[in-house]
C-alpha cells in the first residue's frame, strides 16, 4: 500500500472541499440510474439480514444520508479530514470517521454491506486487491459490495487527469474479475454512458461475498 499516495489524495481534497462539496451537491438528485442501483443495493442487505453499512471513502456525506433515507444503519470513512468535517456538520446524526479503507476499525465479518463510490479510483491498480480484501474481510458471509468507477469504454485500464487527483478508469469485466479473485460473486452490473457535462462511461459493480 503506497502511503504517499493516500497522503497526496487526501491533502488534495482538503485543499479543494469547499470547492468540491459545491460541485457535488447531494450528489443523487438528477441520476436517476444511479439512485435505482444504489436502492437495488439496499434492498439487497435488507433482504440479506439488516447490518451495518459502511459508506467507504464517503467524502461529503451525501450518499451516506442517501443510505440512511433507505432504512440502512450506515457510517461513512474517508480520508479526508475537510470532508469529514462537512459530513458531521451536514449529517450530524450519521458517524463518520477518518480512515483508510484498507485498514478498517471493524471487526471481521460483521457488516452487511459496502459502498466504494467512486473511491477506488484514485487507487494505484497494483493496490486494487489490497482493498477488495479488506472488503471481503470485514463483510458477513452473503453481505453486499456495490462499486461505482468511472469505466474504460473498451479502452485498457489507464489513468487520467482527475479534476482532483490521479485516478483511473476500469474496464468492467477487469475489475469484476478482481472481485471474484478477492471472494466475491457478481449480482448485477451497470454501464451509464456520459451526461452532457461529463467525459467518461460509468460503471457500477454489484457483488456479494461467497
Amino acid at each position: 500500500m503506497d502511503a504517499s499516495r493516500l497522503h497526496t489524495t487526501a491533502r488534495a481534497y482538503d485543499a479543494i472541499a469547499p470547492q468540491y462539496v459545491a460541485l457535488v451537491g447531494d450528489g443523487l438528485a438528477r441520476l436517476p440510474l444511479d439512485r435505482a442501483i444504489v436502492e437495488a443495493f439496499a434492498g439487497l442487505v435488507r433482504q440479506a439480514g439488516p447490518g451495518p453499512v459502511g459508506d467507504l471513502g464517503c467524502g461529503p456525506g451525501y450518499l451516506a444520508a442517501h443510505l440512511r433515507d433507505l432504512g440502512l444503519d450506515v457510517f461513512g470513512v474517508d480520508l479526508s479530514e475537510a470532508l469529514i468535517a462537512h459530513a458531521r456538520e451536514r449529517y450530524p446524526d450519521l458517524p463518520f470517521s477518518v480512515g483508510s479503507m484498507a485498514a478498517l476499525d471493524v471487526a471481521d465479518g460483521t457488516l452487511g454491506g459496502i459502498v466504494s463510490w467512486y473511491s477506488l479510483i484514485h487507487a494505484a491498480p497494483a493496490d486494487v486487491p489490497v482493498y477488495l480484501a479488506e472488503f471481503h474481510r470485514v463483510l458477513a458471509p452473503g453481505g453486499q459490495l456495490l462499486l461505482g468507477f468511472f469505466e474504460s469504454g473498451g479502452e485498457p485500464l489507464s489513468p487520467f487527469a482527475h479534476k482532483v487527483t490521479t485516478a483511473y478508469r476500469w474496464p468492467i469485466d477487469r475489475l469484476a474479475g478482481l472481485a471474484g479473485a478477492a471472494g466475491f460473486e457478481e449480482v448485477g452490473r451497470m454501464l451509464r454512458q456520459p451526461l452532457e457535462n461529463e467525459r467518461f462511461q460509468h460503471g457500477r459493480l454489484l457483488l456479494r461475498k461467497r
